[in-house]
Protein backbone atom coordinates (compact mmCIF):
# COMPACT_ATOMS: atom_id res chain seq x y z
CA UNK A 1 0.00 0.00 0.00
CA UNK A 2 1.10 3.79 -0.46
CA UNK A 3 1.61 6.68 1.55
CA UNK A 4 -0.62 9.41 -0.27
CA UNK A 5 0.68 11.82 1.88
CA UNK A 6 4.19 11.00 2.01
CA UNK A 7 4.88 14.55 0.66
CA UNK A 8 3.35 16.51 3.58
CA UNK A 9 5.54 18.39 6.48
CA UNK A 10 4.05 20.01 9.62
CA UNK A 11 3.09 23.28 8.79
CA UNK A 12 1.45 22.94 5.04
CA UNK A 13 -1.54 23.68 4.62
CA UNK A 14 -4.22 21.17 2.95
CA UNK A 15 -7.81 20.47 2.35
CA UNK A 16 -9.96 17.03 3.03
CA UNK A 17 -11.38 15.96 -0.59
CA UNK A 18 -14.76 14.42 1.35
CA UNK A 19 -15.21 17.15 3.48
CA UNK A 20 -14.82 20.51 2.47
CA UNK A 21 -16.83 21.91 5.10
CA UNK A 22 -13.72 21.03 7.66
CA UNK A 23 -12.01 24.30 5.97
CA UNK A 24 -8.56 24.85 5.69
CA UNK A 25 -6.29 22.35 7.65
CA UNK A 26 -2.98 22.98 8.85
CA UNK A 27 -0.76 19.70 9.44
CA UNK A 28 0.75 18.99 12.94
CA UNK A 29 2.70 15.74 11.74
CA UNK A 30 3.21 12.70 9.45
CA UNK A 31 4.70 9.77 10.74
CA UNK A 32 4.29 6.48 9.26
CA UNK A 33 1.12 7.57 7.78
CA UNK A 34 -0.76 8.90 9.83
CA UNK A 35 -1.07 12.60 9.09
CA UNK A 36 -2.72 15.07 12.16
CA UNK A 37 -3.89 18.03 11.23
CA UNK A 38 -5.79 20.76 13.01
CA UNK A 39 -9.04 21.68 10.56
CA UNK A 40 -9.92 25.69 10.70
CA UNK A 41 -13.55 23.86 11.05
CA UNK A 42 -13.07 20.30 12.66
CA UNK A 43 -10.03 20.28 15.10
CA UNK A 44 -7.62 18.16 15.30
CA UNK A 45 -8.23 15.27 12.84
CA UNK A 46 -5.56 12.23 12.73
CA UNK A 47 -5.81 11.16 8.85
CA UNK A 48 -5.11 7.42 7.45
CA UNK A 49 -2.35 8.40 4.48
CA UNK A 50 -2.96 5.45 3.21
CA UNK A 51 -6.68 4.89 2.63
CA UNK A 52 -7.19 9.47 1.87
CA UNK A 53 -5.45 11.48 -0.34
CA UNK A 54 -5.27 15.17 1.05
CA UNK A 55 -5.16 17.95 -1.19
CA UNK A 56 -1.86 20.57 -0.72
CA UNK A 57 -2.60 23.76 -0.64
CA UNK A 58 0.10 26.37 -1.51
CA UNK A 59 -1.35 29.83 -1.16
CA UNK A 60 -4.05 29.51 2.00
Amino acid sequence: MEDLNAFLEPGMFVKHPDQPDWGLGQVQSNIDGRITVNFQDAGKVVINGFRIGLLAVFEP
